[in-house]
């Protein structure tokens, strides 16, 4: 048996910054209000043509991989973490491995929307302690800009969203007091259509049908989120998760170095730090930058406070994500 580490961390980000008084220019919104309820200040949308969800992967995982120091022919699997693929079909994870001219390794696609970054983890992990693989790389990335209703009946939503890419290089690690110690994934499917994009589905509206009906009215291509209680079921299933990643390792709240919860609102955040009694050396908070880029929000906010010094060896690292389905998850890291 062994644990898995990460070797390496890269994120990318697109160049066009979209701040909330850009917004207020086509929607009716304005700044206080977004920070208010959000606490974004600005989030980055790609320009059509210069990004994907898959370019913007593939350049996170470039950096991810050059910071491993592993070779790109010692990559064993990809597992790629999206809500938002460039195609229907196929996944994005056989196009990185075009992309990045890796051998023909095994590709998985992972989509558990906000929850998904944390769940791809999770199968690297288990894939490295079975001894199957040694270097598996890890991407969440998203493009939410392209499928959002930027307009005022869409701001609770949009305003919300951006576009972004992280990775990470999980590695073979033979000492067992280091490297990712547990992961902890759940879900309730029971309110999976309070945070949901109905179509295109099979199960409901096809493209077909959305063609067919030619509805200006037609809403159920674009996100809708029950804010409210999302937010009530996010508070309460964030600190569960933490706790049952704690208790599993018999450690303390005080044993925590850093807590990287995904971005999905700074008041969540603010909430969870609270409860816990974390200071904000203890918390790392980018949605203020870049909004929630749900898969890529964890592994963009890792790299950059690995980045910043933050993370340093022998630390006690949480990760924490809540989002549609509703799945949920955390991983306990020594790093």
């Amino acid at each position: 048996m062994y644990h898995s580490k990460i070797a390496g961390l890269g994120f990318y980000v697109p160049s066009n910054i979209v701040s909330n008084d850009d917004l207020s220019k086509i929607i009716d919104t304005n700044d206080e209000w977004i920070q208010e309820r959000t606490g974004i200040q600005e989030r980055r949308h790609i320009i059509r043509g210069e990004d994907t969800t898959t370019t913007m992967g593939v350049k996170a995982a470039a950096i991810a991989i050059e910071r491993s120091g592993v070779a790109k022919e010692d990559i064993d699997f990809i597992i790629f973490a999206t809500l938002s693929p460039d195609y229907y079909f196929p996944g994005p994870g056989v196009l990185v491995q075009r992309d990045l001219g890796l051998r023909t390794i095994g590709a998985l696609d992972v989509r558990n929307q906000c929850s998904g970054f944390i769940y791809a983890l999770s199968v690297a992990d288990q894939y490295i302690k079975t001894g199957m693989y040694k270097n598996v790389l890890v991407i969440g990335s998203e493009v939410h800009s392209a499928g959002l209703d930027m307009t005022t009946r869409g701001r609770g939503v949009s305003v919300i969203f951006g576009d972004g890419a992280g990775a990470a290089v999980l590695s073979r690690e033979e000492d067992l007091t280091k490297g990712i110690l547990s992961t902890h994934l759940h879900s309730e499917g029971q309110h999976a259509e309070e945070l949901i994009v109905k179509a295109p589905g099979m199960g409901g509206r096809w493209v077909t049908d959305i063609l067919a009906d030619n509805n200006p009215d037609d809403e159920s291509y674009f996100p809708y989120m029950n804010g409210q209680f999302v937010f009530k079921n996010a508070v309460v299933r964030f600190s569960e998760v933490i706790n049952e990643g704690l208790q599993a390792n018999d450690l303390q709240v005080s044993d925590i170095d850093m807590l990287i919860p995904h971005q999905a609102n700074l008041r969540i955040s603010q909430f969870i730090q609270k409860k816990f009694g974390l200071t904000d050396e203890q918390v790392y908070n980018n949605i203020q930058k870049y909004g929630n880029t749900t898969a890529a929000s964890i592994p963009i906010a890792l790299t950059e406070a690995w980045e910043q010094g933050k993370i340093k060896s022998g630390d006690t690292v949480v990760l924490a994500a809540f989002g549609s389905g509703f799945t949920w998850g955390s991983a306990i890291i020594k790093w």
